[in-house]
């Protein structure tokens, strides 16, 4: 999402270009200081805090935020022998990460000889996302993997007319639907509740969760599996959506303004799954 995700300008589907004379890498790596206060908790402990993170942005990959060694509570780190080679970054350390309650086996890592280029990461650690108890900017919960300050969502209402059919019937059919507009995602035509056909439509027990929209429901349509989706709850910044429903491309007919939508780059999510083993409740609206 953002600048390395899906179609954002660093990952290899990117939807636009950049204009330069030359071609640029097939890989661009983009580190930049976070500005803002992050916070680590681990076994019931707070490891570290820093007002001097630094976010590396890699294609195909959510943001990661590298801590000063300073800014990590002493005890925290265990140097491991365990190595790998990073393509871009090159060899990189990994850590045990301690506390007086728990003890996980490479949970962080450190860049070990960097090349010029990359100076910015020196003497700086990530630590892995699902093996912490939690992220937190100032006193709010960051969930999923770090905040991506290039991600982005506009909704908007429109008047276009929308059908979705299935087969011979008539799923749903609004002049009032809203579209929203997601870094690295083509835009989803949202539906209010009272222009979809209630007995087309199935809800399942499968639900998903979006870092930046809260928990996902879905629904079967017939033999369409999946076929469409709603955030009941969603986070108060998209609360516009609340209970609408989006319909899948490539699992019914959508048609806008007598055009049928096609399955366009970016439609489809590549799944992440809640960080660690976060329960959907934990995600729920009012998280601390």
């Amino acid at each position: 999402m953002g600048l390395s995700w899906q179609q954002g300008p660093l990952a290899p589907g990117a939807n636009g270009k950049f204009l330069v004379p030359v071609p640029l890498p097939e890989r661009l790596l983009y580190a930049e200081p976070l500005r803002r206060r992050m916070r680590v908790r681990f076994g019931g402990e707070w490891i570290a805090e820093s007002e001097d993170v630094i976010l590396l942005f890699e294609p195909n990959k959510y943001p990661v935020a590298y801590f000063h060694e300073g800014d990590i509570v002493s005890h925290a780190l265990e140097r491991m022998e365990h190595r790998t080679q990073h393509a871009d970054l090159g060899p990189t350390a990994w850590f045990t990460v301690r506390s007086v309650e728990r003890t996980v086996q490479r949970a962080a890592w450190q860049h070990v000889e960097l090349p010029s280029y990359a100076e910015i990461l020196k003497g700086r650690v990530a630590f892995a996302w699902r093996a912490m108890d939690a992220f937190f900017e100032e006193d709010d919960r960051i969930l999923g993997h770090a905040a991506d300050p290039y991600h982005r969502i506009d909704i908007r209402d429109t008047s276009r007319r929308l059908v979705v059919r299935h087969g011979e019937q008539i799923i749903a059919e609004t002049s009032r639907p809203v579209v929203l507009y997601e870094s690295g995602f083509a835009p989803r035509w949202y539906v209010p509740r009272a222009d979809v056909n209630e007995s087309t439509i199935t809800t399942v027990t499968h639900q998903s969760f979006c870092p930046y929209k809260g928990i996902c429901s879905y629904f079967d349509i017939g033999e369409a599996k999946l076929a469409a989706w709603s955030y009941p709850q969603p986070y108060k910044e998209v609360e516009r959506i609340s209970g609408m429903v989006s319909f899948e491309a490539d699992r019914v007919e959508v048609v806008l303004d007598g055009q049928r939508l096609d399955l366009e780059p970016g439609q489809n999510v590549v799944a992440h799954g809640p960080d660690r083993d976060l329960t959907l409740d934990e995600v729920k609206p009012g998280r601390t």
